[in-house]
């Protein structure tokens, strides 16, 4: 198995709340527009490749976060979510390539399924689990095709298209690639026949060259290569010590009742990956540290990604580099309170990893005009109108 020689470097824009501590509101902070900007500049600056925003009823709409905030940035990249079942494919690619376009070629896209039933239901999405990633598979044939494009006729059990067509189309060629994450079976098969990039839940290592041998072997079959991303929190100081103790205080105002009350939340999604989350600790306090300097206590409040890698510097970037032996070579990392851990980071961590450099903004690629106004809203115009 091949090892990334460099590695990608994401942070993530806090849309649904941020703070020194988790389970409380001691030390939480009001996440508006001049927070998420300043975060993102500062991610920018300091060379992380870019950012995911999360999606879900718990968050800020992560379109129209990432809309406001890219302007003030340069290179940094946006990972942002298409919800199959809750928007069309023609008006995802759509949004999709307008972002890409305004935003310079610097759009990443996220699939997310939901694994909720209650928020699911909530969004008007009442499908069970294996319907819902036959639902993704429709919608990326769909979505994937109008980018590229192609004029879509489709007709599926879920999704029907006539003369489905996309008049302006993204920076990115054929279009910003996909990213994606399914543990379960029905998952998996989605994402070996449409995407570009798994990503993972930060599992110990086993696990996740576990899930990555098996992605790859299914990819195989089909005459495929998929790359491999990692979704992690981090907790780095200038010692183990001091590392370990931020861990600690970080879950310092959390109660056993908190506990409880989110694991309640979390055992009723029908998500895989969730479930393996929290079986990684059950719950219980005194199983934190589920691999070495892999810690769960992020999970006992936390939806999604609930592991940090924690240690002193050398310590946190030996960690990277084994999920790397692996073949990750993306990392999604974040840290409480996420402007300053981006920061520490950075400065700490930066230094000790290879990793691959943003490249410069996209050149604008002259795409969409000047061709004057759209005519019939169908087609653009071609010729000029006459002078006589």
């Amino acid at each position: 198995m091949s090892t990334p020689d460099n590695a990608n470097i994401l942070w993530f824009l806090p849309t649904h709340g941020d703070g020194r501590y988790l389970g409380t509101s001691i030390g939480g902070r009001e996440v508006n527009f001049n927070y998420l900007r300043q975060i993102a500049q500062a991610v920018d600056q300091l060379g992380y490749y870019g950012v995911l925003l999360p999606t879900g009823r718990s968050c800020e709409d992560s379109w129209v976060a990432a809309s406001a905030v890219a302007p003030w940035t340069e290179r940094l990249r946006y990972l942002v979510a298409v919800r199959p079942g809750l928007q069309s494919p023609a008006v995802a690619a759509r949004m999709t390539a307008t972002l890409d376009r305004l935003s310079n070629g610097r759009l990443l896209i996220n699939v997310v399924t939901g694994g909720d039933p209650v928020e699911n239901k909530g969004d008007g999405i009442f499908l069970p689990h294996d319907e819902r990633y036959a639902v993704t598979r429709e919608f990326l044939d769909v979505y994937s095709d109008l980018l590229a494009g192609k004029t879509v006729n489709a007709e599926g059990r879920h999704i029907r298209i006539e003369d489905g067509r996309l008049l302006f189309r993204p920076v990115q060629s054929p279009r910003p690639p996909l990213y994606f994450g399914g543990s379960s079976d029905a998952g998996i098969e989605v994402a070996v026949d449409t995407v570009d990039k798994y990503l993972t839940w930060g599992e110990p290592p086993e696990q996740v060259a576990e899930k990555v041998a098996r992605v790859k072997a299914a990819a195989a079959k089909r005459g495929r290569e998929l790359s491999f991303g990692i979704r992690l929190h981090v907790i780095v100081r200038e010692t183990n010590a001091e590392a370990w103790r931020a861990a600690d205080e970080l879950i310092q105002y959390v109660t056993d009742d908190t506990v409880a009350a989110a694991q309640k939340i979390f055992a009723r999604m029908d998500s895989v990956g969730q479930q393996r989350m929290a079986e990684l600790h059950g719950g219980r306090r005194d199983k934190l540290e589920i691999s070495p300097n892999l810690w769960a206590g992020v999970g006992l409040v936390r939806g999604g990604a609930g592991t940090a890698l924690v240690g002193d510097p050398q310590t946190v970037a030996s960690r990277i580099r084994e999920y790397q032996q692996i073949g990750i070579d993306t990392f999604i990392m974040s840290g409480y309170p996420h402007l300053e851990e981006a920061y520490r980071f950075a400065e700490l961590v930066f230094p000790l990893l290879s990793r691959a450099q943003p490249s410069n903004v996209t050149p604008i690629r002259v795409n969409t005009g000047p061709f004057g106004e759209t005519i019939g809203n169908d087609y653009r115009p071609h010729k000029q109108a006459s002078q006589s």
